[in-house]
Order: C-alpha cells, then structure tokens, then sequence
C-alpha cells in the first residue's frame, strides 16, 4: 500500500469512526427519546380516558375533590406509583400513592406546579439505577372549547422490562446508523483516494512548474555576476542545513530555500558596469548597487507562493549590529530566514571566486565569520553553523553546477514534500 493510499485510508477511518460514534450517539438519544415519548403519550391518553370514565376531568364543580381522589387513586393502582391531581389554579386536590411511590417519594426533588397547555415530562434517574418518570399532563374539556380543568401529575417507576425495551431499541437503532456510515466510509474511499491522487500530482506540477521559474529566473541573475548558477543552488542548501541545524519548521525552510535562491533578483535591474566591475564601487556605485534589494521586494512582492521569499530578499544585507542596509534593521528585528541566509551567503562568497576577488581557504573564512558574531551576524546561527561547516566546505565547495544541482533537489525534496 502506498503512502498516499495508506494516508488516506487512515483519514477516511478515522473520520467514519468519528461520525458513527456521534450519529450512534445522537441516534440513541433520538431512539431513547422518542421511546419516552410514546410512553409518555400512552400514559396521557389513559389518565384521560379514566378521568373522563370517572366524571373527574371538570374539576371545579362541587364534587371536584371526591371525583379526583377516586381518579387519584385509579391512576395511582393502573399508571401511576404517585397520582396528584390539581385545579385550574394549582391547588392539589387529591394524591394518592401506592407502595413503590411511598419508597422513591423520599428521594424526588421538589417542584413548583404552574400552569401549562400541553403534556411534557422529564427523567429523574434515583439511587438503585431506578429509572423515573414525571408526567405533566393538563386535563383539557373540548365539550368546553378546549378549556384547562385542571392538572395531572404523575411519578412512574419504569420497570426494568420497560427500560431494558427502550435501552435495547435505542442501541439497536444506533448500531445501525453506526453501521451505516461505516460502510459510507468503505464505499466513499475509492472515489476520495482517486481525488487526493489527482491533487496530490496537480499540486506536485504546480510546486514542480513553481521551482522550474524559481530555478531559472535564479540561475540568469547568478550567471551575471559569476561563471555558474552554483552560487544559489550552494547558498540555497548551506542555509537549509544550517536550519536544520537550529530545528526550524519545514515551512520555513521552503521560505528560506525560495528567498536563497532569489536573494539577488533585483540584481537583474543592476547595469553590468557597475554589476561585474572587478574593482572597488564608488559611492554613487554602491548607491546603485543597494537598490538590487528594492528591486527585488519589487519582483517577488504580489507573487502569492513567493511570499516567504520577501524576508531573505529583503534582508540579506541586514547586519546584526544595525549597520546593514536598506533598513538599518538590528538583531532580532531581522528576520531569522535573513540572519540565517546572511551566514550562508558570506561564508560562499569568501570560499568562492569572483571577478573581484580569490577565494579563501576554510580556515581563514571561518576565522573571519567567527570575529564578526555579534556584529555582522546573528551569534545562535554562528553557533549553529561552526559544527557543519567544515562538513558543508568539504562537501559542496568544488563540486560543479551539476552536483550543486543534485544536492539542492535533494533538500526540496524533503521540505517541499516532493
């Protein structure tokens, strides 16, 4: 099983066993209620009936307290464990209870009678696991147009068949709907692993088209001032391991890698007099050359997948002490991708021929990075970086533009989930 098949099976599981267990959740409170209230509505349809056989629905006649101590006690052997009948006001006119209501009644809370137009009821769950029913029934005369006569309320024990029956079917009806979207989620895989196929490689030659540009918009500014295009694809991987190195985020180092790798853009807006000049720039020149930087903002800014290039563009020649430029940005104030990217770059252009200049050996450059920790770079990413640099020295400094190539892609690889 691939990655992606295995990735997606995964999620699809999970997600169906999420949603069985709140739809078999839900569907058992649903189940359970509507059990309640098909005893509750039997329940009200009896008390009724027997008041209406008894003469006891019209309460407010002469015989109002004989006629509902009678019902009362009807109710409280047939329906009912406690039976109390109230008049249109609230005043109880009659209570009746049979035994199993004299056991439980010391356990009820209290409740306040006030008057309501329709059947409602609640669950009160006593020591024991006993199970209780509290009925609100309004006694309703249609001969009378539909007029309160007075009020029921009853307590009923549910036996333990009763409440096993409920229990039962609302685990059975919940077991289904659990069922139910699991085999949703067996049925839907195909078609959502199909789908995450499709974007998964829609995105890979989006990413892939992306990098290609990155590449050689990159590549056409490095060749101007130097042989190769070896020069990014080195200051690109330097600054990733150095990252690595300080356990920053892979998202941050995709940022880090985009803004290395197009650090000089601007550079393209340079004119080659002042660009490739083998000699020292003189103010007016070096006025010129700083505005690379804008320039590049410029370049990048409005590109949505560049976005987290602008901070190494804009940047890199930021110094630690605030001596940088174009902002006079200091420490922490700079971004890390620039802090990061500012060791990475020093340290190749000392190791690197240039028009202007020879190369250093290791040891003098890294003799000259380590007295300017604190003033030109970021003193965490020096201590980061002195552990790895004579690896990355030894590793990368005269392998051709090929090799740099293949050691970069590595890299994008990895952060870039490619």
């Amino acid at each position: 099983m691939t990655q992606l098949r295995r990735n997606a099976a995964i999620r699809i599981a999970g997600i169906s066993v999420i949603l069985a267990l709140l739809t078999s959740i839900t569907s058992w409170l649903v189940a359970r209620e509507k059990a309640e209230v098909g005893v509750v509505s039997l329940v009200t349809e009896e008390a009724h009936r027997i008041l209406l056989d008894r003469k006891a629905i019209d309460l407010s006649s002469d015989d109002a307290k004989i006629n509902a101590s009678k019902a009362a006690q009807i109710l409280s052997d047939t329906l009912f464990d406690i039976a109390e009948i109230h008049s249109p006001n609230g005043e109880k006119l009659a209570e009746s209870t049979s035994f199993n209501g004299s056991q439980i009644k010391p356990f009820l809370p209290s409740h306040h009678s006030s008057k309501y137009m329709t059947s409602y009821y609640e669950i009160i769950l006593l020591p024991r696991d006993q199970w209780v029913l509290r009925v609100f029934i309004p006694l309703i005369d249609r001969s009378l147009g539909g007029v309160v006569t007075g009020y029921i309320e009853g307590i009923r024990v549910i036996p333990d068949r009763q409440k096993h029956e409920i229990l039962n079917s609302s685990l059975t009806t919940s077991l289904m709907v659990s069922l139910a979207t699991l085999i949703c989620g067996v049925v839907v895989y195909p078609v959502v692993y199909a789908f995450s196929i499709d974007s998964e490689n829609k995105t890979k030659e989006m990413l892939a088209s992306n990098l290609s540009m990155m590449d050689v918009l990159g590549r056409a500014i490095a060749k101007r001032d130097s042989a190769t295009g070896s020069h990014n694809y080195r200051v690109a991987w330097v600054a990733a391991n150095i990252a690595d190195r300080m356990s920053i985020s892979d998202s941050e180092i995709e940022s880090l890698i985009l803004g290395s790798f197009l650090h000089d853009v601007g550079k393209i807006g340079i004119p080659d007099a002042i660009l490739l000049k083998p000699g020292k720039l003189t103010e007016s020149e070096l006025v010129i050359m700083r505005t690379h930087v804008q320039q590049g903002i410029d370049i990048v800014d409005g590109m949505t997948w560049l976005d987290g290039a602008k901070d190494v563009v804009g940047g890199h020649h930021e110094k630690w002490n605030g001596t940088g430029y174009p902002n006079r940005l200091a420490g922490k104030s700079i971004p890390l991708n620039a802090r990061i990217f500012a060791v990475a770059d020093v340290f190749d252009a000392l190791c690197s021929k240039r028009p202007y200049k020879e190369s250093m050996d290791f040891k003098s450059v890294m003799a000259l990075m380590i007295t300017e920790s604190g003033s030109h770079f970021d003193p965490d990413v020096i201590e980061a970086f002195i552990p790895i640099s004579e690896s990355i020295f030894e590793r990368f400094f005269g392998e051709n533009e090929d090799d740099a190539r293949a050691l970069l892609e590595e890299r994008i690889s990895r952060h870039f989930g490619m």
